[in-house]
């Protein structure tokens, strides 16, 4: 351990400033800017980008139902149309008998 009363920056031998050695403390200004300091805004926005994916999903999940709901009217709609247009042709046929019976008599 270190006796001699002296510390490191990261670990002052006192933790009153006004008693710390100057040379151990450079001022801000003093000191340059880090290297990887886009790395703290990189990471912040991964971190964003992690809180967002829950909403993401939760988008693309309702994307996908509105798809469902909406194929799934189409096809009711389809359905719907073909049994109207056999009635329809039924409805045809019946009326062109009935137009041949009274020709007929």
């Amino acid at each position: 351990m270190n006796t001699t009363g002296t510390g490191t920056i990261d670990r002052p031998a006192t933790r009153d400033p006004q008693k710390q050695d100057p040379t151990m403390n450079p001022s801000l200004t003093d000191t340059p800017a880090p290297a990887n300091s886009g790395a703290n805004e990189r990471r912040q926005n991964r971190t964003r980008e992690m809180q967002l994916i829950p909403e993401a999903l939760a988008r693309a999940h309702i994307h996908q139902r509105l798809s469902e709901a909406e194929s799934e009217r189409r096809a009711l709609r389809l359905a719907a149309a073909r049994r109207m247009q056999r009635r329809a042709e039924r409805v045809s046929l019946r009326a062109r008998r009935a137009l041949a019976m009274a020709v007929m008599q």
